[in-house]
């Protein structure tokens, strides 16, 4: 569509009509054969759609100038996407190979700081490739704490240096919380390299792609993770180790990454055992069907390497169960009989595969 076709349609209803109809294409995923059927996870679908939708809007409309970036959260507390880690404070900003970006800010005490550009985007019809990755055991920080980090295609006489490719469109960056009561995150902003960090007016076609490509947004996300989740029912109530290479999510290099499906029948407990390897940290966490982070603000849904307990050799053991069975770390199911989990081990010396069994409980 040429930019004058896209100013008249934006001076009428046709634009909202078609992101309208576009959008509807997405409840197809929720009415998947092997979707889940309960009252609780349907209506968690839907809502899922509804976060995405929100989210879309973040990322394409918001906050869609890569001449002008600006930080973005794009997965939170309400807002979910993808085995998202509690543990972790996302943001994210849209940027273009041509141009060369500075990341500065405040270092904080968060252990794992981990920063990523990437090629594609989810349900943007493209295969998803990390281009560029540094993380906090190669940053140099200034004494005071403040720390610099240029992103270009090409290298350059900085200390910090994160890698882009022409090809490279969105940055992620990744904070992994330990002591959530204590740790401090690092406090950064970005901005474009020789121009002022000014968005241009909004055009009609600025809008138009916007919010087409939110609309391929919210599909193809659903689309993706429920596909994760239909893989991992294959093998139920076990954990998979999943790569980063396969193209379909913004993964982490240093992440050694174990996905799951559990299910479970009354009086039933799901126990995973590991001995959790050297590494900057570790995490397990519930999820419903939808890949979504069950609601750890007032569940007790998630562990990680400073909140769990660990057993007399070392070990720890992992309980999920409707109720508290008296040992191990209890994850709460929250209502659900089923749904997906992740267990990531964080800059990890060596891969450890975890071990789960199905146990009765009876009290």
């Amino acid at each position: 569509m040429t930019e004058a076709a896209s100013s008249e349609t934006v001076m009428d209803d046709e634009v909202w009509n078609n992101f309208c109809d576009q959008l509807k294409s997405a409840g197809r995923v929720i009415l998947r054969e092997k979707s889940p059927k309960s009252e609780l996870d349907r209506a968690e679908g839907w809502r899922y759609l509804t976060r995405l939708t929100r989210l879309a809007f973040e990322q394409y409309l918001e906050h869609n100038d890569s001449g002008a970036p600006t930080l973005y959260r794009l997965s939170h507390e309400t807002a979910k996407i993808g085995c998202d880690n509690p543990d972790a404070y996302y943001e994210n900003a849209m940027i273009d190979g041509r141009y060369q970006y500075r990341i500065s800010g405040t270092r904080g005490t968060v252990r794992y700081l981990g920063l990523g550009t990437y090629s594609g985007g989810y349900g943007q019809g493209n295969v998803i490739r990390p281009t560029g990755y540094i993380d906090a055991r190669e940053l140099t920080v200034n004494d005071d704490g403040s720390v610099e980090i240029i992103l270009s295609t090409e290298p350059v006489e900085a200390v910090n240096w994160l890698p882009m490719k022409v090809q490279s469109a969105l940055l992620v960056i990744r904070q992994f919380r330990q002591d959530w009561e204590n740790d401090e995150i690092a406090k950064l902003k970005i901005e474009r390299i020789g121009q002022p960090n000014v968005p241009e007016p909004l055009s009609g076609a600025n809008l138009l792609n916007g919010l087409t490509a939110a609309a391929k947004f919210v599909e193809g996300t659903a689309a993706i993770f429920a596909d994760w989740s239909e893989s991992f029912m294959k093998a139920p109530n076990t954990l998979i180790h999943k790569p980063i290479e396969d193209g379909t999510g913004l993964g982490d290099p240093n992440n050694l990454f174990w996905h799951g499906y559990w299910n479970l029948q009354p009086n039933q407990a799901l126990v995973i055992t590991a001995m959790p390897p050297d590494c900057e940290t570790w995490n397990f966490q519930l999820n419903n069907y939808w890949e979504e982070s069950l609601d750890y603000r007032f569940h007790n849904v998630t562990i990680n390497k400073h909140s769990a307990k660990y057993e007399a050799d070392g070990s720890v053991k992992i309980v999920i169960a409707d109720r508290d069975p008296g040992f191990g770390n209890w994850m709460e199911t929250v209502g659900h009989t089923n749904g997906t989990m992740g267990l990531r081990w964080t800059g990890a010396s060596n891969q450890v595969e975890p071990q789960a069994r199905i146990i009765e409980i009876r009290h």
